[in-house]
C-alpha cells in the first residue's frame, strides 16, 4: 500500500466527530475546504474528509491525451453512519469509472461490477465509506477510480478538477495533481571537476606559472 497515503490519513483519524461539522446534501457547503499537503491535494465536506488526492505517477512521466489516469485519494468517515460516494464529475476527461470488484471487504462496499460515474451520460456507480474508517482509492486491494480518455497531455503538477458527490455529506471539489514518483530517478552522472585527463600535467603547469615561470616555455617543456 502507498506509505504517503497511509501516512496522510492518520492526523485525521485522530479527530472527534464534533470537529467535522454535518452539512445538508446533494451540496457544495461553506464548510467543503481543500488544501494542498506534502501528500498531495486535500479536501472536506461534512464528516468526510479527502487527503492524499493525486493522479497516480504515469509511465515514463507523462500521460498523453486520450490516455487513462487512475485517481488515488484516502477517503476518511468521520462520522457514527456510513456514507456513500455516488459521483464524480469534472472536465478534462471523458468518465470517472469506479471499480470495487478488487476492494477488500473491511475498507470498501461489497464487489460489484464497476460502471461510469460522471463526465458523461450513465448510472451512477456507489463506493460505501463506513462509519469511523478510511477507504484508500488507488491502494492495493482497495477499489480503484479511473480518469478516462483525457482531453490533454499531462504531467506532474499539472492538475484535473473534481467535484466528488457524497450521499450524506453532500459535494466537494478538489484539484488533483499529478504525483510524482516514489522512487528517486536515476540521473546522469555529475560533472567531475576533477578529471583524469587534467591530471598531473596540468596540476604542475599551474604551479610553474603560479611560481613565476614563463606559460609559453612552460608549454614547451610539456608539448
Amino acid at each position: 500500500m502507498n506509505r504517503a497515503l497511509r501516512a496522510a490519513t492518520m492526523g485525521v483519524l485522530l479527530l472527534s466527530p464534533p470537529a467535522l461539522a454535518a452539512c445538508s446534501a446533494g451540496q457544495v457547503t461553506q464548510t467543503a475546504t481543500q488544501e494542498r499537503d506534502k501528500a498531495g491535494a486535500m479536501a472536506q465536506v461534512g464528516d468526510i474528509t479527502l487527503r492524499a488526492v493525486n493522479i497516480a505517477y504515469p509511465e515514463g512521466g507523462a500521460y498523453e491525451a486520450g490516455d487513462d489516469a487512475t485517481l488515488e485519494l484516502a477517503i476518511v468517515n468521520g462520522s457514527n453512519e456510513a456514507d456513500t460516494l455516488t459521483g464524480i464529475t469534472g472536465e478534462g476527461f471523458g468518465e470517472a469509472v469506479i471499480d470495487t470488484a478488487a476492494a477488500s471487504p473491511s475498507t470498501s462496499a461489497a464487489p460489484q461490477a464497476p460502471t461510469p460515474s460522471g463526465g458523461g451520460a450513465g448510472a451512477a456507480d456507489e463506493l460505501e465509506i463506513p462509519a469511523r474508517s478510511t477507504v484508500f482509492v488507488g491502494a492495493e486491494g482497495g477499489p480503484v477510480i479511473t480518469l478516462t480518455d483525457l482531453d490533454q497531455a499531462l504531467t506532474t503538477g499539472q492538475r484535473v478538477e473534481l467535484v466528488l458527490t457524497f450521499e450524506n455529506a453532500g459535494e466537494v471539489s478538489v484539484g488533483a495533481p499529478v504525483a510524482t514518483p516514489d522512487e528517486v530517478l536515476e540521473r546522469d552522472e555529475s560533472f567531475d571537476f576533477h578529471q583524469e585527463e587534467h591530471g598531473e600535467g596540468a596540476n604542475q603547469r599551474d604551479t610553474e606559472v603560479a611560481g613565476g615561470g614563463n606559460p609559453e616555455n612552460v608549454d614547451e617543456q610539456h608539448g
